[in-house]
């Protein structure tokens, strides 16, 4: 057993945490950095605890108008740390105890080697003799981001709102804005100086992505942090605690979720995950570069992330949920023709012959009434590979209509239940799928589409939200019967692809209402939205990098038939640094619009192996919905690759930091479309791009390889 240090310092060549255990044994977070930084001094050690748990009967108190922690958090002392590695990840783990009720934490971090991001897990274990009552456990808590006031008077806070077609709009405020300077009297000692975050429903990212950060304005030093969790139960908080900011993230708790967790003694519970990545200097840039390279270490391996192959989906702007064999035949053959890889039936092949599909899915066979003749849906499926692509359908796995014979053949233990009732949401259930009926039957599903008919892709959709979760279990809240659903949801999926690692999975929820690094640290694809505006769509794809890493992001490229050619040349760019979801009505394109998608695909491919390994930048800062200009750029060591949209009301002419290249003496080549009149200067000494594009909506990708300059 390692004894007691004052100072416990770990870490790599990227990353350094040093951890704080004072004389009475109470551990601290102190600081998190680049190696070689400045450690804090003893007096300007956070008051916050390395783990915060609160439970019945053991919450907080007053005295005197100030706080007196008394949670169980403030009762845990050090025990002992051990330093690990796991492959390309260094590990310390912490075991803190309470001698009073026997509640033992063990705390752990994990961070990849070269990369400035944390990864923090929270496990539990009673090890007393009577019950705990949990009501919430940090997953990580930092007790000093910004050191002092002037650290405080410079800090902005980061955060992204996410909506139905209109996701990861990020936005910043100062801290002083949300932790405003009171008078002498007044002091953050109480939690209540602070600016919270917080998931709700099933959705993780329903109004909000489940991150946020915290950025100097005068020296760019900047901290995000993202909650890996499936759910909508999580939460984040940060203020200013005695003139230091701090950040405390979580999962659900009773406040804002109300979530419970009876810890029986001897049993154990353990938080969701959560990072928090560190950018020096580079401004948020850098923090997100970081956070790129450490989700694409802490994803399930699988070759689509360095193939990413082009898909069609016939959903946006073409069939919108109304496939059939006479409508699909010739769409694949023009799929084929634009270079598609793969391609996906969407919504409706199921159903059609009862009043709609909505409110009858869940048996999940083919409608007879679509796809007529001796083969069915095999006919379709045989055209796909006779074409060269993989066939994918489209699935929501976890709902059940009211009209499906599955609702009725499957048990009520089988779904959400609240105070014993079947929870019904527009037309549908919602399983439950720790009950092993639930899973039964959705691995029955998956072994028939994949293992029997030989699809190769399944598009995963979730569009309901039934509220606050089950409490299927006896004495069970249902914030705690979401959670496990949630965790069970997981394994699921993890089991699906240990059967099948061929098998690509896209992650869908009404387009971007669940990304989270839960699920696409399993799955291939994220869906980044349902938006049908091309030129809405352009600041969704600029800022999807934020949340996701560009091989995951898928983004529709949908061409209509009555679209202007800079109007197809926009929709195809707002696809070129992600994922192509080619769709729309590509056999009623006029010859010269049909060139475009071609030529779009084309370059894709060219470039496609670049986009896998590299980092986003924002030369015009994050995006904001309503940017008349709109820039992003991904970067390797050798090339950059930068697109750019102007939309209307905007100038001709824009200007680009691109500080990363500074020195270069790249020349900047249009690769998309090959035949715009846009015109382009670059300046090594300032770093900047000059652009003009005569034409709006219009959009172009260029290429800049990093070669330097003679000066």
């Amino acid at each position: 057993m390692t004894s007691a240090p004052q100072i416990l310092r770990w870490g790599h060549r990227a990353l350094e945490v040093e951890i704080g255990v004072a004389e009475d044994g109470i551990a601290r977070l102190t600081r998190i950095g680049r190696p070689g930084g400045t450690p804090p001094e003893r007096r300007t050690w956070p008051p916050l605890p390395l783990v915060e748990v609160t439970a019945a009967g053991h919450g907080r108190a007053w005295s005197g108008g100030r706080l007196i922690d008394t949670s169980l958090g403030a009762r845990l002392r050090y025990r002992e740390h051990r330093v690990t590695g796991d492959g390309e990840w260094h590990v310390l783990t912490v075991r803190l105890h309470d001698p009073e009720t026997g509640l033992a934490a063990e705390v752990t971090y994990r961070s990849p080697d070269g990369v400035p991001v944390l990864r923090a897990e929270v496990a539990l274990r009673n090890d007393g003799e009577t019950m705990l009552h949990l009501e919430s456990v940090s997953s990580l808590v930092v007790g000093a981001l910004a050191d002092g006031p002037e650290a405080i008077e410079a800090a902005d806070l980061l955060w992204a709102e996410n909506d139905w077609v209109a996701e990861c709009r990020w936005q910043r405020r100062p801290m002083r804005v949300t932790s405003p300077v009171l008078d002498d009297r007044v002091v953050y000692d109480n939690g209540k100086g602070e600016f919270t975050r917080t998931g709700r429903g099933v959705w993780s990212s329903c109004g909000r992505l489940p991150m946020g950060g915290l950025t100097d304005r005068g020296t760019g030093r900047t901290w995000l942090w993202q909650i890996e969790h499936n759910g909508g139960g999580w939460h984040w908080a940060c203020g200013e605690r005695d003139t230091l900011a701090y950040l405390a993230l979580f999962g659900p708790n009773d406040t804002h979720h109300g979530w419970r967790h009876p810890l029986e003694p001897g049993a154990e519970f353990a938080a969701v995950p959560v990072a928090l990545a560190c950018g020096d200097d580079g401004g948020p840039d850098e923090a997100f570069a970081a956070l790129t390279r450490y989700r694409r270490v802490l994803r399930r391996p699988h070759q689509d992330h360095q193939r990413l192959p082009v898909i069609f989906n016939d959903y946006m702007n073409c069939l919108m949920g109304d496939p059939t064999t006479e409508k699909l035949l010739p769409l694949i053959d023009a799929a084929a023709d634009a270079g598609a890889e793969y391609f996906v039936i969407d919504a409706g092949w199921y159903d059609g012959e009862n009043g709609g599909w909505w409110d009858s899915v869940g048996a999940w066979e083919p409608a007879a009434s679509r796809f007529p003749g001796e083969r069915g849906i095999h006919e379709v499926l045989d055209r796909i590979r006779e074409r060269g692509m993989v066939p994918g359908l489209w699935l929501e796995p976890e709902v059940i209509g009211v009209r499906s014979p599955m609702a009725k053949s499957l048990p009520d233990e089988a779904f959400f239940r609240r105070d014993g009732v079947r929870v019904t949401e527009t037309g549908r259930h919602h399983l439950d799928l720790r009950h092993p009926a639930a899973r039964a039957h959705l691995d029955q599903v998956v072994d028939r589409l994949v293992g029997e008919w030989g699809v190769g892709y399944l598009k995963l959709d979730h569009n309901i939200d039934p509220g606050s979760g089950t409490s299927a279990h006896p004495g069970e809240t249902p914030g705690a019967g979401l959670l496990g659903h949630n965790r069970a949801h997981l394994d699921w999926l993890d089991a699906i692809l240990d059967r099948f690692p061929q098998l690509v999975v896209e992650n869908c929820s009404s387009g971007g209402m669940r990304w989270d690094y839960a699920l696409l640290s399993r799955l291939q694809l994220q869906s980044t939205s349902d938006q049908q505006n091309l030129q809405l769509y352009a600041p969704i794809a600029a800022s999807a990098p934020t949340a996701v890493t560009p091989e995951q992001g898928a983004v529709w490229a949908y061409p209509l038939p009555q679209d202007s050619l800079d109007e197809v040349a926009f929709t195809m760019a707002n696809a070129l640094l992600g994922r192509i979801h080619l769709s729309g009505l590509l056999p009623d394109l006029r010859p010269e619009a049909l060139a475009l998608v071609h030529e779009a695909v084309s370059v894709y491919k060219a470039i496609r192996a670049d986009l896998a390994r590299a980092v986003p930048t924002w030369p015009l800062g994050l995006p904001a919905w309503d940017d008349p200009w709109l820039a992003l750029a991904l970067h390797t060591p050798e090339t950059t690759y930068l697109t750019v949209w102007r939309r209307p009301g905007a100038e001709a002419t824009t200007r680009l930091a691109l500080p990363h290249l500074r020195g270069s003496a790249a020349h900047p080549d249009v690769l998309y479309p090959t035949a715009s009149r846009a015109d382009v200067a670059w300046d090594p000494d300032t770093a900047d791009l000059t652009l003009t594009l005569p034409t709006t909506p219009s959009a172009v990708l260029l290429r800049l390889d990093s070669t330097s300059t003679n000066r």
